[in-house]
Formats: C-alpha cells, structure tokens, sequence
C-alpha cells in the first residue's frame, strides 16, 4: 500500500519496509504542515482584507497558538527521528560494522562511469591490489593476479552484480575518481561513495530476480506500436502449427513481434531483461546519464552456476 502510495519499487530486501514506514510518517507530516499552511494563507486574506480591515492593527496577534503548532511539529519530528531514524540508521551500522559469518562480502569500486564489482573467489579471500596495475580496458581495479596467488580466483564484471537471496550481503564501497552514489531501489540502498574512502553497505534480498520480473510482468499487444528493447517472453509462444515462434525468457525484438502478429498471436506477456538496476544517485560527470549496472538476484542453484562459470572462464 505504502509503495503505491508513494510511488515506490518493488522493495525486495529485509529492511525496506523501515524505510518505506519513514517516507509514509515523513510524506503524512508534510502533507498535513502543507494543509495547514494554504488554509492559513487563505484566511489570512480573507481575514485581515481591506475592506474588513481598513486600518492598520498595531498590537498584532495575542494568541500563542503559533507556538503550539510549532512545538506539535517539534515533538513529531522528535518521534519520527528518535523511534524510527536513529534506531535503523543504529541497525545498519552495526549490521555492516560486525557481519555475519555467512555474509557475501563484495567489493565495488565505482569510477566514471561504471561499477567494477570484485568478488573475492573460490577461497573467499580478496587478492592485493595496486593503483599501478590499473589498465581501464583489462584491469580496471588494479588485480595483482600475477604476483598474488590469492588474486588469480578473484571474479571482477563490471555493471554486472549478482547476490544470492536470503543471504546476507555486504557491499565495501569506494571510488577511483570523484563522489559517486550506489544506489538499489529495489532493495532501498543508496549510499555515496567517497574517494579514499571504503563504506560498507549491508542488506538482505528476499526475492530472485524471477520472482521481480513475475510482479512485472504485462500484457503487450499486437501489432506494437513502440520499441520492444529490454524486453524478454514470460511464456513459450507457437503458431497454429505448433511451430516454436518464440521461448520464454528469450528476447522480444520488433522482429520477433511482427512474427507473432502475423501467426495471429494477439498479445504477448513480456517482462523487463534485467529487473532491477544500479543506478549512480549522484552527478558525477557528462558521463553519469550511462551510469547504470544491474543487478541479478539469484536463488542458490543460480548463484553457484553463475560463479562457477565466472571461475571456469579464468582458467
């Protein structure tokens, strides 16, 4: 209800719900204080006219009802910060401060423009790294694979970032340029990145990516009238023939819709590629509009074939 009222995403972590109770407490206060403030605006012109009042009142107001507002709206803020604020923002640091011991923990290093996401492989161990290494097309963060044995195992994608769900995460922060802001709508991140700097971010997914694009997904119909990029099938599709048009899953071109609608297929159910984004929340440069990774949210067979196949291209 909160997020449809509010015009939030999909929150798919273990503490998105505290979020979103504070944007609802924070949203009904400034709804109300800007209420209040038109009706005393219009009264005040009605009120205090010319016609009705056509001299100057020199005592002014007697009442302390303004001073009775003021403290109502002192005494909310109070509340909302002393019993939803402070105890989640407490939380939070003591959840990235001393993590789990089945936490994930993953470095990302942001730069303009992209995310480089390192994971510390099958040892579970992090390889050195060094400034000096940094090649922008081949080893964007620096990895010493050469002079660290612990290094040659360790996973590096760039605006590509996969978590397992029901699993604790951990994110350490940093920057290779100017101030950054890693930000997960989905799983109410967002966190500025600054240089010289590593903040740890921790949170929980409850959902997979399939279970996001399942909420997503909409009824598309034949012939479409607008481009069909980012979008893939939820379901598998034939001709009356049986013959395959196209699979769910697979990618949904202009090509792919004409197929369809030409079979006599009237709509289609599409759902987004990637169901959740990185997005950079600060301007970092000409460049921050192409910002943007994704993040992919895997059950534990998906996670486990994923870094498996990541470990085996390194070999």
């Amino acid at each position: 209800m909160w997020q449809k009222l509010l015009g939030l995403p999909i929150d798919v972590s273990a503490h998105g719900a505290r979020i979103d109770q504070l944007l609802l407490w924070v949203h009904v206060l400034m709804a109300v204080l800007f209420v209040g403030w038109i009706a005393l605006f219009f009264y005040i012109l009605v009120r205090f006219r010319r016609g009705r009042q056509p001299k100057a009142d020199y005592t002014g107001v007697t009442t302390h009802a303004s001073s009775y507002v003021e403290a109502i709206v002192a005494v909310v803020e109070v509340a909302l910060l002393v019993g939803i604020s402070i105890p989640f923002w407490s939380w939070k640091v003591n959840a990235a401060a001393t993590p789990d011991a089945a936490a994930i923990r993953i470095r990302v290093t942001a730069q303009q423009f992209a995310w480089n996401v390192h994971y510390p492989g099958a040892d579970g161990i992090f390889g050195r790294t060094d400034i000096k290494l940094c090649n922008e097309q081949t080893n964007p963060i620096g990895l010493d694979r050469d002079g660290d044995p612990q290094a040659k195992d360790d996973i590096v994608t760039v605006n590509q970032l996969h978590i397992p769900v029901n699993k604790p995460v951990i994110i350490d922060l940093t920057t290779k340029d100017v101030i950054h802001s890693f930000s997960l709508p989905v799983l109410r991140v967002k966190q500025d990145t600054i240089p010289g700097m590593t903040i740890p971010v921790a949170f929980t997914a409850t959902q997979t990516s399939d279970q996001i694009r399942d909420q997503l997904t909409r009824t598309l119909k034949l012939p479409a009238d607008k481009k069909l990029e980012g979008l893939i099938a939820m379901a598998d599709y034939a001709d009356a023939s049986g013959n395959s048009l196209v699979k769910k899953g697979k990618g949904v071109t202009d090509a792919v819709a004409k197929k369809l609608a030409d079979a006599g297929v009237p709509e289609i159910q599409v759902g987004p590629r990637y169901s959740a984004e990185i997005a950079c929340a600060q301007l970092c440069g000409l460049g921050h509009y192409r910002m943007k990774g994704f993040l992919n949210i895997d059950d534990e067979k998906q996670y486990k074939a994923w870094m498996q196949d990541e470990l085996d291209a390194l070999q």
